[in-house]
């Protein structure tokens, strides 16, 4: 996929585009290929701005607002540019009883943003999430492909520390 310029939007190449094809084969409804595809088109151009979010849609005959709803329920597809690492925060009922809050607060101390915004240098975006499905291990975060559990400011400090 190339990224937009003033004048076009983003598209796929042509291997690509084959990609698109056979993902969309797989399915009775080839919308079913919407997920992969979109995660395609994120991991070329590391997020999916509303014009990437329009030529995809193009692709299945889906309207831009389908597949901007899309993109906006899953926590994973991100519209802007995001930091190296992904720090999510669970902010559920569980989550937030045993600290979510304080562990929030904490970390947009420590990150110097707040929730949704990347670090100057792109190194750490901030997200609080609905649920990461750890209610045993309260409160608890993503960082990147990794989940931490019964956290509390140092250990969120000693992750911190540990991102490169």
């Amino acid at each position: 996929m190339t990224p937009a310029s003033a004048t076009s939007p983003p598209t796929f190449s042509p291997e690509q585009l084959s990609e698109v094809r056979r993902l969309q084969s797989l399915y009775p409804d080839p919308r079913g290929a919407l997920l992969p595809v979109l995660q395609m088109a994120q991991e070329t151009l590391g997020h999916l701005s509303l014009e990437a979010q329009d030529y995809v849609g193009s692709l299945f005959g889906l309207s831009a607002a389908h597949v901007h709803e899309v993109v906006t329920f899953y926590t994973l597809f991100f519209e802007e540019a995001k930091g190296r690492h992904i720090v999510s925060v669970c902010h559920n009922l569980s989550c937030h009883l045993a600290g979510a809050q304080e562990i929030i607060a904490h970390l947009r101390q420590r990150l110097g943003i707040d929730v949704g915004e990347t670090t100057g240098d792109g190194r750490v975006s901030l997200f609080s999430v609905e649920c990461l499905c750890a209610c045993e291990g309260a409160p608890m975060m993503q960082v990147d492909d990794r989940y931490e559990v019964n956290l509390t400011p140092e250990k969120v400090d000693r992750l911190l520390e540990a991102l490169s």
